[in-house]
């Protein structure tokens, strides 16, 4: 195991580095350093300049307009694009459905989604979780059953990360209730414009309506719209988890958010002197810095395996825990450097007004804000609990 870089991948981060500083719109930047929230716009006009430059989907084959990479080059790329405040790449058609269609998905599939994915023209969003299956996932209860040459769906989606955007949904249905649960699923690609679909959004304790319920009252989908093989999802549902959780872990966020609190700790006065200078503050950020250099390790150790062709297994689950929890930490300790000055809504600041509170930080005002909505991290993409059990199972043999 490696875990310096070449000096051909370090010239990728300097070129990197200059494309962000040439490229990234300010307005776009200001926002994400500010804590501010991001447009369907602000998405769409990143994406775009990312897709001119054929990096916007970094992990895809270049036949199909991806920038092909391996996974050192992607973490790389991740840690300049937080350094540099450019905005969270949506994940749901890029990292999370492509990878999906490249294993399981036909050619035709392939040539009809994909190229809607990197010009904008397909907004995606997950439909797995569901009242009664969220960590155990494999519960669900929409069905979908086959009549002629569509499927008829009904049932309920929750929790559906930027539904209210999406045109496409990707999920998981009951195509045969009399099967053992995990063997009864299937993966279904679903027209939001399809009539009997209703999308409800659920405001969040930010303040922001991220999450949506989704609702299908007898919807037609085509049967072409199955991915693989009827009642075979479950396989599909856990190789896309396994992307999603790496994801999670968030390195690039984590590295960011640690040299932003270092500023603010050195320039927040408390007691007449800079609150880095506290012997409590100080010992937590030292804290977090250590479980960031050893979680970092531990990401440059599942991207060395990943160089040399081996799939991630239960380390995937070990950078989710760790990653939920360290960007937890920073948003607390974030907030609490704000003090008082950490309203928890101020709406609109956060939606790009220029004001702000008087004679307050300028980081204060989403410090409430994004310290509650991080709370949704060691939930969502599997529990940090239902992980722990993976990490026990896989590592242990329990």
């Amino acid at each position: 195991m490696d875990l310096s870089f070449t000096p051909e991948q370090e010239a990728f981060r300097a070129e990197v580095r200059a494309f962000m500083a040439a490229n990234l719109p300010k307005r776009i930047s200001e926002k994400v350093r500010l804590g501010k929230r991001l447009s369907k716009q602000d998405s769409e006009d990143w994406n775009a300049i990312l897709n001119d430059r054929g990096w916007l989907a970094a992990n895809w084959p270049k036949e199909y307009g991806g920038a092909e990479w391996d996974a050192v080059q992607r973490m790389i790329f991740e840690e300049e694009a937080c350094r540099a405040n450019a905005p969270r790449l949506v994940p749901f058609g890029l990292t999370m459905l492509a990878p999906v269609l490249f294993a399981f998905g036909t050619e035709e599939q392939r040539q009809r989604f994909l190229p809607k994915v990197l010009n904008n023209e397909h907004w995606w969003c997950q439909g797995y979780s569901e009242p009664g299956a969220g960590s155990d996932l494999a519960a669900v209860k929409t069905r979908a059953v086959l009549e002629g040459d569509h499927y008829v769906v009904n049932g309920q989606k929750t929790w559906t990360t930027l539904g209210q955007h999406a045109n496409w949904i990707f999920c998981l249905v009951r195509t045969n209730p009399e099967a053992k649960k995990q063997e009864g699923i299937s993966f279904l690609l679903i027209d939001m414009k399809s009539p009997g679909v209703t999308v409800r959004p659920i405001v969040l304790i930010d303040g922001e309506a991220e999450v949506n319920e989704v609702f299908f009252d007898n919807v037609r989908v085509p049967v072409e719209n199955l991915v693989g093989e009827q009642d075979k999802g479950w396989t599909y549902a856990k190789y896309l988890l396994t992307h999603e959780r790496t994801n999670i872990a968030g390195v690039g966020f984590s590295q960011a958010a640690l040299a932003t609190l270092k500023t603010v700790a050195a320039t927040t006065m408390a007691g007449g002197r800079p609150l880095a200078e506290n012997p409590h503050f100080a010992a937590r950020m030292a804290q977090v810095e250590i479980d960031l250099m050893a979680m970092q390790t531990t990401n440059l150790r599942v991207v060395s395996a990943a160089a040399k062709g081996q799939a991630p297994g239960a380390e995937s689950s070990m950078l989710k825990v760790k990653g939920t929890l360290l960007r937890q930490e920073l948003t607390s300790l974030l907030r609490r450097a704000a003090g008082p000055d950490a309203m928890p809504f101020l709406p609109e600041y956060l939606e790009g007004g220029d004001n702000q509170l008087p004679n307050g930080p300028e980081h204060a005002p989403s410090a409430a804000p994004t310290y509650f909505n991080m709370r949704k991290l060691s939930i969502f993409g599997g529990s940090n609990e239902i992980q722990r059990t993976i990490i026990s199972k896989s590592i242990l043999e329990l």
